[in-house]
């Protein structure tokens, strides 16, 4: 899915994926810092940057698409949110050592290599005691009509997520069906890994 793909899609006045946050990162707020600095990897039009912000947290969205970002945004703006963006290729974006307490990704779906490289990112890149969430399709919902991609090799197993996340404490890790209602193209009963994970 190349960044023209993205901007395109991004570049109705709808929100594509809702104005809501995703219900997996939503439900964990009790575990978010009340200050302290968050990274939203593949922000898109930053319903979760501008949820983590909200919460009194330092952001920086990240994605490939600058529609999206200029929607995200505008959107602050229109909130009274701080929001630092970036657009940027995941394969291509680097961070600090230890720079973020909170990093955030949700259906963000990249080939394996570039997947592996942002895990092992993410584990160079939380602080100590800092959290990752994540939600994404799993390989099973290759078969359903209600989201994500039609690419198996886009779609990675519990299993090769968490070795990927290998020397994070895992305090949840799921591969379940549920129902993702998140605007126009996440709409129904989906399979998808979650995972709750934090550096010791």
């Amino acid at each position: 899915m190349t960044t023209d793909f993205w901007n395109e899609r991004y570049a109705s006045s709808d929100l594509i994926y809702g104005e809501a946050p995703n219900a997996f990162v939503a439900q964990h707020t009790d575990k978010f810092p009340t200050t302290g600095a968050a990274l939203d990897i593949a922000a898109g039009e930053g319903r979760n940057a501008l949820f983590l912000a909200s919460q009194g947290l330092d952001v920086l969205a990240i994605d490939q698409s600058t529609v999206g970002l200029q929607k995200a945004e505008r959107l602050a703006r229109e909130r009274g949110l701080s929001l630092r963006t970036q657009a940027v290729d995941l394969n291509d974006f680097d961070a600090a050592t230890e720079s973020f307490d909170v990093i955030t990704s949700t259906f963000a779906h990249v080939p394996g290599p570039i997947r592996a490289k942002v895990h092992a990112g993410v584990r160079r890149w939380l602080k100590p005691g800092g959290i990752f969430l994540l939600e994404a399709y799993s390989p099973d919902q290759i078969h359903r009509d209600t989201g994500g991609p039609k690419d198996p090799a886009l779609l990675a197993p519990l299993e090769t997520i968490l070795k990927e996340l290998e020397g994070l404490t895992i305090e949840h890790g799921v591969s379940i069906v549920r129902n993702v209602n998140e605007g126009n193209f996440h709409t129904g009963e989906a399979a998808v890994v979650q995972i709750l994970a934090r550096k010791a």
